[in-house]
């Protein structure tokens, strides 16, 4: 029920399920990603180790063999560039060999003499973005140098390294969606349980029973069980209690009420009589009072939808006609549609519900306009009256209990409060407009059944 219809808050409120998931995924993406530089420094050191094992054999294997050609060639040129050596290069080492006095005996074709400007003790030594190593032979007589230029090695680190991320960048996406859908799956309950508690009105108030459930999530089920049930309780009671004492001040009432008109057609003229006819006037009062209440404890009981559709149109003629014969007959206009209004509210129902809000327009509108009553074939009614523009902050209140806006017409204030109630009970929507659609004033109800659009 909306009356007026109040407009939502700006905003969304954020998910539970979209902040699982993304944690989860960038927390995984950041633990990822320090495990990968921590595997990218570890692979760095061991591939270091081994490219250092590597070209400590090379040169190991090389030596005998450089040693052997210099002795061969003992009457040779002072330093000689040679081919293939050894086992086969991989076209990134090369290597010189020097003699007891440092100088350059032999050196590889494709050696960059620069490299190996200065002689080197016998280990590892990293000279102008080379790694070297250095080894000797016959007693200190000759000396190799292999030198492996860094580049091959970054080149070779990055190629692993690589490999590494490419699983990485594979599976990041796969676990992104893995995640996505086990929290999807695991926060359904939850989901179930708001569409559950959203989608009950205010009569319903019935145990949940949203299945499947994890354990953290049965004490608040348990606590809003409890908490309906309480509001159940007091609810029934104040029903019970509205009903009852209605009931049981009508026939008191009625009695003294009877009483009252006796008294008044048989008291002279005078201040007897006037202050008879003041007592009656209030009696009736309490009177309408009484029926009121019995009315918004018959809306507010539930059970205002039948299990079948029935014509509202019939029902409608008859609330006119008690109007009428109540000496309203000039001002109600009534329009019913030609082939009836098929509605599955409880006729009862919508008799109170006619009858609050013809008698309010009558009541409060201007009285020497027309109340226009229509009835529309899905059961929809509307009933609109001339009269003075009702402030907005105004017509928001215009529902509550006992709430007469200011009003000095006479009036319990549960007339739209009732109408308000049926419309909750039927899951319909009750809009108040103020001035009334298509004129600068006055005022308009509209009921409209539970699936219709909100522009009709």
């Amino acid at each position: 029920m909306s009356a007026p219809e109040i407009a939502s808050p700006a905003g969304r409120p954020p998910s539970l399920r979209r902040d699982l998931a993304v944690g989860l995924s960038l927390g995984l993406s950041l633990f990822w990603l320090l495990a990968m530089i921590t595997a990218g420094f570890v692979v760095r050191h061991e591939l270091e180790e081994i490219f250092d094992a590597a070209l400590r054999q090379t040169a190991e294997r090389i030596l005998p063999l450089a040693v052997i050609e210099q002795i061969n060639a003992e009457d040779a040129p002072t330093s000689r560039q040679i081919s293939a050596l050894g086992p086969p290069m991989t076209g990134q080492i090369t290597y010189v060999l020097r003699g007891r006095d440092g100088r350059i005996a032999l050196f590889s074709d494709d050696a960059d003499l620069a490299v190996f400007a200065q002689p080197l003790a016998e280990g590892f030594h990293t000279v102008n973005d080379h790694r070297i190593y250095a080894r000797s032979a016959v007693s200190g007589a000759y000396r190799i140098e292999v030198a492996e230029p860094f580049s091959y090695r970054r080149e070779a680190r990055l190629d692993t390294i690589g490999s590494m991320f490419l699983p990485l960048i594979l599976l990041l996406p796969a676990s992104f969606i893995g995640i996505g859908l086990f929290t999807r799956a695991r926060l359904a309950p939850i989901a179930a349980l708001s569409v559950e508690v959203a989608g009950r009105d205010a009569s319903d108030l019935s145990p949940l029973t949203t299945p499947g459930l994890q354990l953290e999530l049965v004490p608040i089920r348990t606590a809003v069980d409890r908490l309906m049930a309480r509001l159940s309780r007091t609810l029934d009671a104040e029903r019970s209690f509205t009903a009852n004492a209605a009931h049981e001040l009508r026939t008191p009432v009625a009695a003294v009420l009877a009483q009252t008109q006796r008294l008044v057609a048989e008291a002279p003229e005078g201040p007897l009589r006037q202050r008879a006819q003041g007592i009656e006037a209030e009696l009736k009062r309490v009177a309408r009072l009484a029926e009121k209440l019995l009315h918004l404890s018959r809306a507010e009981g539930g059970g205002v939808l039948a299990d079948i559709a029935s014509d509202m149109a019939p029902i409608l003629s008859m609330v006119a006609e008690d109007f009428v014969r109540a000496g309203h007959g000039e001002r109600l206009r009534l329009s019913l549609p030609e082939d009836g209004a098929s509605s599955r509210i409880d006729p009862d129902a919508f008799a109170i519900l006619a009858r609050n809000l013809i008698e309010n327009a009558l009541i409060h509108g201007d009285s020497a306009k027309p109340v226009e009553v229509t009835l529309a074939p899905d059961g929809g009614l509307t009933v609109s009256n001339a009269g003075p523009v009702i402030p907005p902050e105004v017509l928001s209140r215009l529902t509550a209990r006992f709430e007469r806006a200011g009003s000095i017409s006479g009036g319990s204030g549960l007339g739209l409060a009732i109408a308000a109630a049926i419309t909750r009970g039927t899951g319909a929507t009750l809009t108040l407009t103020s001035p009334a659609p298509g004129r600068s004033d006055g005022f308009e109800a509209r009921f409209r059944p539970a699936g219709r659009h909100a522009s009709q």
